[in-house]
């Protein structure tokens, strides 16, 4: 914390002092709101969970490529750190094959990974098998 002090005892100069004092306190707090918000909203709108089409996965770099149902926007997405699930259970990245739906939740955050341009990262994958009749 930085304390003002006038130089010298005269009241004008210390009540200028305490001024500039609770203005540069405000704009800190100021600062401090800006940058909590800019990164909230970061971490808000960052994250998208939607219903997309499994289109191609890669075993080797846990990379797979979705499409958004129904605009059919691509994403590629780095998924060796995703939480995987069928009906709520633990699963494998390899029973993602096995889908041609799945639920995403991803961070949009373009990167590069084994010289892939992604898109962003799976943070969960959820599969449903089809009810029968």
């Amino acid at each position: 914390m930085i304390t003002l002090r006038p130089k010298s005892n005269d009241s004008a100069a210390i009540c200028e002092t305490q001024k500039l004092s609770t203005l540069l306190m405000a704009a800190g707090i100021h600062l401090i709101l800006f940058v909590s918000f800019l990164s909230l909203s970061g971490i808000l709108f960052a994250l998208e969970s939607e219903t997309f089409r499994l289109l191609s996965l890669s075993d080797s770099g846990k990379i797979i490529l979705v499409s958004k149902i129904p605009a059919k926007t691509k994403y590629m997405l780095d998924a060796a750190t995703a939480k995987i699930t069928v009906n709520g259970k633990p699963a494998e990245f390899s029973d993602l094959a096995q889908y041609s739906i799945i639920q995403v939740k991803f961070e949009l955050r373009k990167a590069k990974k084994d010289g892939i341009d992604i898109d962003g990262t799976a943070t969960e994958i959820t599969m449903t098998p089809p009810q029968s009749p």
